[in-house]
């Protein structure tokens, strides 16, 4: 069986789990759905029986005999009126059926021997006798088809491998990628929290925290000015007619906040910084010699996402973007692309990622309706543009057709940790809806009118997104430039402390961020304590440091490394934090 039927693979051992729990548990349950998913499968069901992780070895137990008799998956396709007697118990089914009723299709179900039978269009393997690795994983709480209003049922996770060693090696990933969650480390690192009197899903950031985002902040405002880039920022709330106008009260309203009244207007708080950005644009005419015009903003919105989504720093309601709009002419939208390569791969070089994927969202060709802003010959500019930055890059890409949005097509840059856990970080979106709702254009060399094209930049996207996952990446221990702490001063008895404080004022004057430890602790201790919080140098200081007028350095998972003169070490760590050297 070849890798690339991995999905295939995990959806026939939901099957498998939901026939063991049928067997188990007969009608205490009422089974609903189990898809495959990239990191393994999943299946909801209605239970009148308590179900917890202690019954998994069960479970797994009674998945275990129906793949060893080697049970024949068989593909039938059958009327809607025979589908509908065969699940006449299970409304979950019914309402599916209703859905493929409405498409005027067939339905489809998948028997597995002649013992259990599930709507499903498949595919599936030929038989259990092939699942060969499978493991339970947890269990949760889920919404019928995510809706908050449905009633909630039970989610069972699970995933498969095609042999037992990639399984291993994926549980151990997992075991330690929960060891070093985010959250976790959030919390050990005093990075960031979120207060319960201030708001589900408004993290706050701590001293250590906001020291790291703003060493990115400050990183990225350098790197878009190097390429040409001017900086704006934008309030946090607009008026209606804004959002009328974008078109996001339309098509957005949902994930927007509820309106307020100030001095008899409508204001909302923003989901996106792009419509202010239209407005910049529009503050002044422009002549295709103002072209491409680069307008970055570190801009904080805010979003309603349901209470039962919300996970720590990756899924928030308010959270700040590394937005960028660039306006340029059609001839210019390559190039621009081409730009945003060269950037990324100056900034995923500084962060220290080397593993990354990229997918191409582009429209159907063969849609029978062109329900898309802009003109078509536009969009196939836009799409070779995208494609052809791809491959002049030497890059690998997946091309999703048919996955573009209404306004546009678009690259997601997919980031994987050493765990294999994969986000998508950053984004290069064509946007034809904002000029066309707002009328932007600009004087071509003509003198004519003309449309420009837009492309939307996010090399970090979210800072809170992009920092859980920094977070788990390093897994705190993160290079030097980001470090919260960079060096922490040890004494050894308070005789040193007048020397460590005027150590600490140096460094400090030399921009390296530096925290001073003249507790009354044992220097083990205190050399234990900086390990914990993964600073990368610890640099003691005892009698003869003083009397030689030096420090002795230890740096971080390699221990004692000798001793410097302030000067020497300054000029290391500097070193370091300038050319941005990942350890």
């Amino acid at each position: 069986m070849k890798s690339n039927n991995l999905s295939t693979l995990r959806h026939s051992t939901e099957h498998v789990l939901t026939q063991a729990m049928i067997n188990l548990y007969g009608k205490k349950i009422i089974m609903a759905m189990g898809p495959a998913t990239n990191e393994g499968f999943y299946f909801d069901f209605e239970s009148k029986q308590k179900i917890s992780e202690s019954d998994f070895p069960k479970i797994e137990k009674e998945m275990s005999k129906i793949i060893s008799k080697n049970l024949v998956f068989k593909h039938q396709e059958i009327s809607i009126k025979k589908a509908r007697e065969l699940f006449k118990d299970n409304k979950y089914k019914q309402e599916w059926l209703d859905e493929i009723e409405n498409k005027k299709e067939k339905a489809i179900v998948y028997w597995t021997g002649d013992q259990f039978v599930d709507l499903c269009s498949g595919p599936h393997l030929k038989s259990t006798g092939q699942i060969k690795a499978f493991k339970l994983l947890s269990i949760a709480g889920a919404y019928w088809h995510g809706d908050e209003k449905n009633k909630m049922l039970t989610r069972i996770y699970g995933t498969a491998f095609e042999s037992k060693k990639e399984l291993d090696s994926h549980l151990k990933n997992l075991e330690l990628a929960e060891q070093n969650n985010h959250r976790k480390l959030g919390k050990k690192l005093e990075l960031f929290t979120i207060f319960p009197e201030l708001g589900s899903g408004l993290p706050v950031w701590l001293p250590n925290g906001y020291a790291m985002r703003r060493a990115l902040e400050d990183y990225m405002i350098q790197l878009e000015r190097q390429f040409g880039y001017q900086h704006v920022l934008t309030p946090h709330i607009h008026k209606k007619e804004l959002f009328e106008t974008s078109g996001h009260l339309k098509f957005y309203k949902d994930a927007m906040y509820s309106s307020m009244k100030i001095d008899d207007e409508e204001y909302y708080l923003k989901p996106m910084n792009c419509p202010a950005g239209m407005l910049i644009y529009k503050h002044q005419p422009k002549s295709y010699r103002d072209l491409p015009l680069k307008l970055g903003e570190l801009g904080t919105v805010y979003r309603y996402e349901k209470s039962g989504e919300l996970h720590g720093l990756q899924r928030v309601r308010g959270f700040t973007q590394n937005d960028a709009h660039i306006f340029c002419t059609k001839k210019q939208l390559f190039n621009q692309i081409q730009e945003v390569f060269d950037m990324l791969k100056i900034f995923y070089k500084a962060i220290g990622f080397d593993k990354y994927s990229f997918v191409l969202a582009t429209s159907d060709p063969k849609a029978k309706k062109y329900q898309f802003c802009g003109e078509k010959q536009d969009w196939k500019w836009a799409e070779d543009s995208l494609k052809q930055a791809l491959i002049k890059n030497k890059l690998k890409f997946v091309e999703e057709i048919g996955e573009a949005a209404f306004y546009g097509p678009k690259i997601d840059i997919i980031a994987e940790n050493v765990y294999g856990k994969k986000d998508a970080i950053s984004t290069i979106q064509i946007d034809f809806n904002l000029p066309e709702k707002f009328k932007l254009n600009y004087i071509n060399g003509k003198g004519k009118k003309e449309q420009p094209f837009i492309i939307h930049r996010a090399l970090v996207g979210s800072f809170e997104r992009f920092f859980a996952f920094l977070i788990e990446h390093y897994a705190g221990a993160f290079p030097v430039w980001l470090s919260p702490i960079q060096a922490i001063i040890l004494t050894i008895s308070d005789k040193q402390n007048k020397y460590a404080k005027t150590l600490t004022d140096t460094l400090i004057k030399r921009g390296i961020r530096v925290k001073l430890d003249n507790r009354s602790e044992t220097l083990g201790s205190k050399i234990r304590d900086a390990e914990n919080q993964k600073i990368p140098y610890a640099l003691i200081v005892g009698a003869k440091e003083v009397k030689n007028n030096q420090i002795s350095v230890r740096q971080r998972k390699i221990g004692d490394i000798g001793t410097l003169t302030t000067s020497k070490f300054i000029e290391k760590i500097k070193k370091e934090i300038e050319e941005k050297i990942i350890n």
